[in-house]
């Protein structure tokens, strides 16, 4: 029988929440009802026609993919389009699309800590500006405040930097009346109650605040708790677009380049740099990753690898001595796969739901020639 589509999707989510995709993003549900059943999925990278035509030999109902069928909204949709054909055979062959994009890229364990993982990088930091914060406030009544707190840090909240389970509390008396139909902690309807309390004060990500709420409405005493969120102006060390790591031994930026080429299964490879620089730092953002050189550089790397380089950036990055390294967007953004597929496999085993999960890759659809030597 399968699993609902929107169970899946909670998977999904889970791993990407879709409050980290960029504002022009349409990361979610692209076609397809929630409440369909699913019992096998294909991962692929975008939804091509290949792509839906393989769901569908394969029996899959869903497919999901990292880049988006719509990033403008459609107008119309006009069967004779490339779009509306591909729309029509997905709902003629069932076939449901979601999309994780930009909310995967900055995910933790999202694409770009499998790429930094997969160029052998260690040490792995945020590079990048990370995910907003907001202030989380809540009262809870005295001696309860600890597993409040143990809640709160199992769904995420406190997380400053390398620390975790960041608080602040501080002791006071809450004041309220229960009307009638109310089943209060404490006291009795028309009566006013005041109780000793303590003011719990932590900071959440902002894709989590959900969770957040939720695990809190379990653990709290009250029938309905008081609770303040308030946004902040810093930001977390988590959801930052790339990452940047070091390098088990030096290496020299043509050597390196050769090798990433070969992991990464790309077609071709292009540089900005002296072939013998040495590396030792990388940071590396898949996909279109090359606005983020200058802020690779003040993290201490010496290169970015990275696809879709544009020209004016290869020169910027060359007077500043910053070396680049051009994968293609597809190969940088290929263990986006791996990542999905690996996430919805073990979600398949923690709930027992025996989902059945494939990959598909296609050829980059650039082509690469070499210049005939003279």
């Amino acid at each position: 029988m399968g699993v609902a589509l929107s169970a899946v999707m909670s998977a999904l989510e889970a791993l990407a929440p879709p409050s980290l995709a960029e504002p022009w993003d349409r990361a979610g549900l692209q076609v397809g009802d929630p409440a369909a059943p699913v019992d096998a999925v294909l991962v692929a990278l975008d939804p091509s026609p290949a792509a839906v035509a393989q769901a569908a030999l394969a029996g899959a109902q869903l497919l999901v993919t990292h880049h988006p069928m719509f990033l403008d909204p459609l107008p119309q949709i006009d069967l004779s389009t490339s779009q509306g054909r591909l729309l029509t055979r997905c709902l003629g062959e069932g076939v449901a699309v979601y999309c994780a994009h930009t909310n995967l890229d900055r995910a933790t364990g999202g694409v770009n800590d499998w790429l930094a993982q997969r160029l052998g990088l260690r040490e792995i930091g945020p590079l990048g500006r990370g995910e907003p914060q907001v202030k989380l406030v809540v009262t809870v009544p005295a001696g309860y405040e600890a597993g409040i707190l143990r809640a709160l840090a199992g769904a995420g909240a406190g997380r400053i930097g390398r620390y975790r389970g960041c608080s602040f509390r501080s002791r006071g008396v809450g004041a309220f009346e229960p009307l009638e139909g109310a089943k209060p902690f404490r006291g009795r309807a028309g009566q006013g109650e005041e109780v000793e309390e303590v003011r719990v004060e932590t900071v959440v990500d902002r894709s989590r605040v959900r969770a957040v709420r939720a695990a809190l409405a379990q653990a709290h005493p009250y029938e309905t708790a008081a609770l303040d969120l308030y946004p902040l102006e810093g930001e977390s060390a988590a959801g930052s677009l790339g990452r940047v790591g070091a390098l088990e031994e030096r290496r020299t930026l043509s050597d390196f380049a050769t090798w990433v080429g070969r992991v990464l299964d790309a077609p071709g490879v292009r540089f900005v740099g002296d072939p013998m620089a040495p590396i030792d730092r990388i940071a590396v953002c898949g996909g279109s990753g090359a606005s983020l050189w200058r802020e690779a550089r003040a993290a201490g790397a010496q290169l970015l690898v990275t696809g879709d380089v544009r020209y004016h950036q290869a020169v910027d990055a060359r007077q500043a001595g910053f070396c680049l390294l051009d994968a293609g967007h597809a190969a940088t953004e290929g263990v986006a796969l791996e990542c999905l597929a690996t996430a919805l496999r073990d979600w398949s085993v923690e709930t027992g739901s025996e989902l059945r999960v494939e990959m598909f890759r296609e050829p980059d659809p650039f082509h690469w020639v070499a210049p005939a030597e003279c």
